[in-house]
């Protein structure tokens, strides 16, 4: 599943490079505004932190809401205490598209995620030209070669690129590129299975200084005060937020976190 959608995104990504030349996208590149800075605004604190995802459909439960309009659901999102927001921009599965990622850019004053299968140079470029300040980099997906280029592209072009893991290898690959953001996705990408004890298990593997990001398996505030409790820094949400009210979920969410931290500085006194 996962190398199929990654071919796919690439597909897509040669296509649109046909249409709109490298140096172009440079160019666009070049003048964007500075990205925002990612890791003031996910910072371990004593609360949770929450990225909120714009998210049409997934292969796993197929169309999960319309989002006629995403960057109202990102404005939703913030004013619900949401700390960045991740777009989708896979077209095929997803049903996203870097106009989504400009529109919600242009909408919100938080960080913005572009979420996709990135394994080229253009796709690292274009996520800038569209105004993303973070990009997903998924290990599994890349040989390290390419995992390095393109952290090194992200970084050189302002970007914190967030470096999802999926078991205790990929986060020691992570740890030796030296990423600030490390995610673990309790989704198998080759299966679609979730294991929201994953997180807990890798959690002491990822390095000190690097900001600890749970991801997925988050259907209700049980998980995020789950996730708090085993030590992530940041949990990044989808589906609960698009099938239900964002806003009273986001401070459902957010309570729950904190009462996690709470409870976890008082069993450690």
């Amino acid at each position: 599943m996962l190398a199929d959608l990654t071919a796919g995104a690439v597909e897509d990504a040669e296509a649109r490079a046909a249409a709109k030349p490298l140096a172009d996208v440079e160019a666009a590149a070049a003048a964007q505004p500075p990205a925002l800075d990612v890791l003031s605004a996910l910072a371990p604190a004593d609360r949770v932190k929450i990225i909120a995802e714009v998210k049409r459909a997934s292969p796993s439960r197929g169309d999960l809401a319309e989002i006629p309009d995403p960057a109202l659901q990102a404005r939703r999102y913030e004013e619900g205490g949401a700390s960045a927001i991740s777009v989708l921009t896979e077209g095929r599965r997803f049903k996203g598209s870097l106009a989504d990622l400009e529109a919600v850019k242009a909408a919100v004053r938080v960080p913005v995620l572009r979420k996709d299968f990135i394994a080229t140079e253009y796709q690292v470029l274009e996520a800038r030209a569209a105004g993303a300040d973070l990009i997903l980099l998924i290990v599994a997906a890349l040989p390290q070669d390419a995992l390095v280029r393109l952290h090194a592209l992200a970084l050189e072009l302002g970007m914190t690129p967030l470096v999802e893991t999926h078991s205790a290898t990929e986060v020691d690959r992570a740890a030796d590129l030296g990423a600030s953001l490390i995610g673990v996705n309790a989704r198998d990408l080759s299966t679609f299975e979730l294991d929201r004890d994953l997180f807990g298990r890798l959690a002491e593997r990822i390095p000190p200084g690097a900001i600890k990001i749970a991801e997925s398996a988050v259907l209700e505030p049980a998980d995020v005060a789950h996730y708090r409790a085993t030590g992530a820094d940041v949990v990044l949400v989808g589906e609960a937020l698009v099938t239900n009210d964002p806003v009273s979920t986001l401070h459902a969410f957010l309570e729950a976190g904190a009462h996690a931290a709470t409870s976890e500085r008082s069993t450690s006194r």
